[in-house]
């Protein structure tokens, strides 16, 4: 659905005023930003849309023994394999971006062990398919132990790492001689029949392909695909959503090291016979190339940049000794010529125009279907409506919100400074607390202190009278914490209703297998957090956008973006850091009144922001810092007389 098509008018949000604040009316013009309040629903033409591309490959790769040339046969077979692997090294890379260059340790891995299973040179001899599902099994446990080190290690030396295991394999391959043969090698698995054909191994494998590309695709529209992108691109946004980062890692390199291994076993019966000199570096450069040349985030792109990378040496016969020269040439010109590889190239609705003159116009509506039903946490525990807008289970950390989050004697030194020095405050629920004051003065610090990013030296954190634990910002999420950030922390290169959908990641209760299979459970969830992101976009007003690329967007539209993607958690406290910085003065007023909108569904806010006027019009309860020290604390018209105040941070 295009952007264009989607502009039509609505209407405006009546804003409510506050007692005491100047009158604020309602939006009279009809914005080109409006939605309607009925999120739209995917249409199946979209769906047939992405699959139109991928049914035209596969069908062409089906005819292909029909054209009675054996040796394209087989060449197909080979890139029905290598796309098995790299369809799910593509989740490992173009959707996690880890730098696992080494995945030819898996798929060597997967061949010998197949092969040796099935020629009975440790155990009986067993089926070959029994043997290549043993073969899967042993690629998951050691997809996992390769990608271990991801979770520590970064880039370059993950990159190494793969390396390092690739290189390993290859020598127990050549000192384990009494099994795998050593040097010699031993023969690959023969497939039963039909499979024992060129063409029937070549059904079995596009069979096979086909399989990956749904099951790969399964994941990458889902919370999980999500969450690997959030991981790749906005890590500290991920965690403050739930997404963790060790537990979603682990489940896709297990799932990767599977299919890899499953490649490897198929890679055996193709060659017939395997020796360690196989599985060259060659192949893994192949794997990676593959998925920087289609484009991260694509499933389209690498398997066209499979297809290409196993064709192209074929037709360069004569160059074989130049392939990598010739792999590292195409991937610069990719590079150089399209950035975002063959998936950009081919995205043409990103590169339509967005209307100029478009407007924000946030509608206070959803905010009644996203924040007055009953919230849940991240494990399911139902929560209070409207007022107070916590969990009931005080024992569990949340409470019944009589008491909201509360900071008593902080203190957070980062060397011989005190960045927070003795702070005692509290967020009450279905209120808006301002925190002010000079830049340095503490006020960011004391956000990633009830965030989870900072654990202070003394002083206790605690969430409706239970302890809050310091220093893990996996748990706000869960606890019905969200926040936004100074500089947005956003994934440019997803939609922007995907951006605001990682929000409510939590909210899902489908397993990997069943969002792997998508299963009843998983399109349910799906549904559900789609309307919620929906609801969240045409409350900020940004609904006719869901579509368009986040790195399109201006900033102050990222603004109103972020607290979507906060409100789709359906936050019992609400953290905003400085949220009008950029703003213009008619965006800081529709975000003033927005705020006010979101208390009132129950939800505590904490605005830290240096638009003093938006601070003193919206917020319920006011505390100046400065040099980390409460300097005034009391209501805005309290502190506004507070001549230390005054004489510090207003002026006068």
């Amino acid at each position: 659905m295009s952007v264009d098509s989607e502009l039509h008018t609505r209407r405006p949000m009546a804003m409510t005023r506050r007692p005491g604040a100047a009158a604020t009316p309602a939006a009279s013009a009809m914005s080109a930003m409006s939605a309607s309040s009925a999120p739209p629903v995917r249409r199946r033409g979209e769906d047939w849309r992405k699959a139109w591309p991928f049914l035209a490959i596969f069908a062409l790769a089906a005819l292909l023994p029909l054209a009675g040339n054996n040796y394209w046969t087989v060449i197909a077979t080979r890139a029905a394999i290598y796309w098995i692997l790299v369809s799910g090294l593509n989740l490992v890379v173009g959707y996690a971006g880890q730098l696992a260059i080494g995945y030819v340790a898996l798929l060597t891995l997967g061949a010998y062990i197949t092969s040796v299973l099935a020629a009975g040179n440790v155990l009986p001899a067993m089926p070959p398919f029994l043997a290549l599902a043993c073969a899967g099994a042993g690629g998951g446990v050691f997809g996992l132990v390769v990608g271990l080190p991801a979770l520590r290690l970064r880039t370059f030396y993950f990159a190494m790492a793969t390396l390092g295991f690739a290189t390993i394999v290859t020598q127990i391959a050549l000192a384990w001689g009494d099994v795998t043969g050593g040097g010699i090698g031993l023969s690959g698995p023969a497939m039963p029949a039909p499979f024992d054909s060129e063409m029937g191994l070549f059904y079995l494998c596009l069979g096979l392909a086909v399989l990956c590309t749904l099951l790969t695709a399964n994941i990458a529209r889902s919370r999980y695909g999500r969450g690997l992108i959030a991981i790749r691109d906005a890590e500290v946004a991920a965690e403050a959503s739930g997404i963790s980062k060790v537990r979603l890692l682990a489940l896709i390199f297990v799932f990767a090291g599977v299919l890899a291994a499953i490649a490897g076993g198929l890679f055996a019966s193709l060659q017939t016979y395997i020796t360690p000199d196989a599985f060259t570096f060659e192949l893994s450069v192949l794997f990676f190339i593959a998925i920087l040349i289609g484009g991260r985030g694509s499933i389209l792109g690498p398997l066209l940049g499979t297809i290409i990378l196993t064709v192209l040496p074929e037709l360069a016969a004569p160059l074989a000794a130049w392939s990598n020269f010739l792999y590292a040439l195409m991937l610069l010109v990719i590079v150089l010529a399209a950035p975002g590889g063959i998936a950009a190239l081919l995205d043409f609705r990103s590169r339509r125009p967005l209307p100029a003159n478009r407007r924000i116009v946030p509608d206070a509506a959803p905010l009644d279907r996203l924040l007055n039903r009953g919230r849940q946490d991240g494990r399911g525990n139902e929560t209070a409506n409207g007022h107070g807008g916590v969990r009931k289970d005080a024992g569990k950390g949340a409470g019944n919100g009589a008491e909201g989050i509360a900071l008593r004697n902080v203190v957070l030194s980062f060397g011989g400074v005190r960045a927070i020095d003795g702070l005692t405050l509290t967020i009450a629920p279905g209120q808006v607390h301002g925190l002010i004051g000079p830049n340095g003065s503490g006020k960011t610090t004391t956000l990633n202190v009830i965030s989870g990013y900072y654990r202070p030296q003394e002083g206790t954190l605690r969430l409706a009278g239970a302890p809050l634990p310091a220093g893990q910002p996996l748990l706000r999420a869960p606890h019905g914490i969200a926040r936004t950030y100074q500089t947005p922390r956003i994934i440019g290169e997803a939609s922007v209703l995907d951006n605001v959908m990682i929000g409510g990641t939590l909210h899902g209760h489908a397993s990997f297998i069943e969002t792997l299979l998508r299963l009843p459970r998983h399109r349910r969830d799906d549904t559900a957090l789609r309307q919620a992101a929906h609801d969240a976009l045409q409350a900020v007003g940004l609904a006719a956008l869901a579509d368009a690329r986040a790195d399109r967007l201006q900033h102050s539209e990222l603004r109103f973006l972020e607290i979507a993607r906060a409100l789709v958690l359906r936050p019992a406290f609400l953290l905003l850091d400085e949220p009008a910085a950029g703003l213009a003065a008619e965006e800081i007023r529709q975000l003033g009144e927005l705020i006010r909108h979101i208390s009132r569904h129950g939800t505590g806010v904490l605005l830290v922001e240096h638009h003093a006027d938006l601070i003193f019009d919206i917020c319920d309860h006011v505390t100046v810092l400065n040099l980390g020290r409460v300097l005034a604390d009391g209501t805005p018209a309290k502190v506004r007389e507070h001549k230390e105040v005054v004489s510090a941070y207003l002026g006068g």
